[in-house]
């Protein structure tokens, strides 16, 4: 269905596309013959007023050209999210589609031609993952906990096997039966017993019926045709079937020519949701968290489960439980330490140098060329030198100090080294930054203050530093935010590290907290997504608050009233 209104829309561009280029031949020529009378007639005129140039309808042609694409590849794209189960996707997929021909095949709105593909990558990009972040955040999205209900009833009942008591293992020889419907040929040589097996039908062969090989092996029978070993290595049909036997066994292929008696152990109840023991009749209940678990017996659960709402749960244990709170407490210490000293320390020297270049001096291009250097640098690549410089065997920082410091090895060296490379990094910045405000600062507050009488020290503490917060407290701010997420510093030079990993840590000494979020999700064997997007979601609105209460301190939102 889909398919076809796309390819009508597709034909429709095409078609106008056409009609055009046939008016605009058309118009060219007649007005390359001239009819008589075709000057005095008032008709005519009038027709050639009303006629449009072809340079004029390109425009439209190309705009309805780019619409068919852009809705062929969004139309594929929602068509694929149905079709894999998001929902969701799919139908802002195909709001989109209707918002933009709407947008631009009308003239409801001037400005909205400017502003509608700026609010959808808003809503595909920020919105909506903030909202999935938040609706993950009151699940138990964690390790045993990723999959569908469905899915997971479906993994218990093929986990909830046993084999017979002798653990019994037949020859066999994979086939199909006349048919078409697989079969196998089961040679039970202890016993000298042969059965030909479907998945509904178990019959005893008499010996003399059959080819048995050297090794006691029937390998054809009546009815039964064998498969090569291509054909069965290339289909995973044969080792999947459950094969019928004696007693409420089944056989299952273990491998090529071998295959083992199971029988099922647990069977699930549609009608009361439930799974059931079918040889001790216990029963397994639904917990509401995800996991079938024995009545009476909580503790005792069935493996895998499926994600189920736990609302606020990941929430109250980062406040209730000690194993979570305790960590990310100290972790949201050290984030708060690290974002404001870098940006103290990045701050100040930044302000050094640009005061020390803000005078006359022989060679300051050049200088100041040398101190963009480490702005220009890709970040990645700079920290990933800072970390081998770092080495405590081959680093060349040690080698120049003449030191063996373990710099990744203790807590606070590693912190110090973290500082210092953010640092290196973060200077540049407001080395521009505040080079640029510097001028901006009127000469006459200067010189007048030096009328007065004031030293260097006294006007850059009363003026030039004052109106240099005043312009640069949003940046500030915005340094601040940035460094308190800054997981691209810790995760490549120190790992978040170091951290005891034989007593189960989870935080190291140099994580913070956009880190330790990650360590959470897929850094540990036991992952939880829930508990890190609730932390996630922590992280947001101690950035939002912060930032805002900054901007509102440095009055710069009341610019915007």
């Amino acid at each position: 269905m889909i398919t076809s209104l796309l390819l009508v829309y597709l034909a429709m561009a095409i078609a106008i596309s056409f009609v055009a280029v046939q008016e605009d031949r058309l118009q060219r020529v007649q007005s390359e013959a001239p009819v008589i009378g075709s000057v005095s007639d008032p008709r005519n005129k009038t027709s050639q007023k009303n006629k449009v140039p072809i340079r004029l309808k390109i425009p439209l042609i190309l705009k309805i050209m780019i619409l068919a694409g852009i809705t062929a590849i969004l139309t594929l794209l929602a068509q694929s999210a149905v079709a894999s189960g998001e929902i969701a996707i799919g139908v802002f997929l195909v709001i989109a589609i209707v918002v933009l021909n709407i947008t631009y095949l009308t003239k409801i709105s001037i400005p909205l031609k400017f502003f509608v593909p700026g609010i959808l990558f808003f809503i595909a990009f920020v919105i909506a993952p903030i909202i999935f972040t938040v609706l993950m955040s009151t699940y138990n999205y964690q390790t045993g906990n990723y999959i569908s209900k469905d899915a997971a009833i479906e993994q218990v009942l093929i986990r909830g096997v046993e084999p017979d008591a002798n653990q019994t293992t037949f020859d066999l020889v994979s086939g199909k039966v006349t048919d078409g419907s697989e079969a196998i040929l089961v040679s039970d040589i202890a016993n000298q017993k042969f059965y030909l097996s479907t998945q509904d039908e178990l019959t005893t062969l008499d010996a003399g019926q059959l080819t048995i090989n050297e090794y006691g092996v029937a390998t054809t029978a009546p009815g039964f045709t064998e498969i090569s070993a291509d054909e069965l290595a290339n289909s995973d049909a044969y080792t999947k079937i459950r094969y019928k036997y004696l007693d409420g066994y089944y056989i299952a292929i273990e491998a090529q020519g071998v295959g083992a008696v199971f029988r099922q152990s647990l069977a699930y109840d549609v009608a009361t949701d439930t799974m059931k023991n079918l040889q001790t009749g216990e029963i397994y209940i639904d917990n509401n968290r995800g996991n079938f678990v024995l009545e009476g017996s909580p503790e005792t659960i069935l493996t895998p489960g499926w994600r189920a709402p736990v609302w606020f749960e990941n929430y109250t244990k980062l406040v209730t439980d000690s194993r979570v709170r305790t960590p990310l407490i100290k972790v949201f210490i050290w984030t708060v330490i690290f974002a404001s000293l870098t940006v103290l320390s990045t701050f100040a020297f930044g302000l050094l140098l640009a005061l020390a270049l803000n005078r006359k001096m022989r060679g300051r291009r050049i200088y100041r060329s040398i101190l963009i250097l480490p702005y220009a640098m890709p970040s990645i690549m700079s920290i990933l030198i800072w970390a081998g410089m770092f080495n405590t065997e081959f680093g060349a920082i040690n080698n120049i100090l003449g030191t063996d410091i373990a710099w990744f090895s203790s807590p606070n060296f590693a912190r110090a080294a973290v500082l210092l490379v953010n640092l290196w990094l973060g200077f540049p910045y407001f080395y521009l930054i505040c080079s640029g405000s510097l001028q901006a600062i009127p000469s006459e507050l200067l010189e007048a203050a030096a009328i007065d009488g004031a030293n260097p020290r006294q006007v850059f503490r009363s003026i030039t530093l004052p109106l240099l917060l005043q312009i640069l407290s949003p940046l500030l701010i915005a340094s601040f935010a940035f460094n308190f997420n800054n997981f691209n510093l810790i995760y490549l030079l120190t790992g978040g590290g170091p951290r005891n990993t034989l007593d189960g840590e989870i935080a190291g000494a140099t994580d913070i907290l956009i880190s330790y979020t990650y360590q959470i999700a897929f850094g540990r064997n036991i992952l939880d997504f829930g508990l890190a997007s609730a932390i996630s979601v922590l992280i947001f609105f101690l950035v939002a608050s912060i930032s805002f209460y900054g901007l509102r301190k440095s009055k710069v939102m009341e610019t915007f009233n």
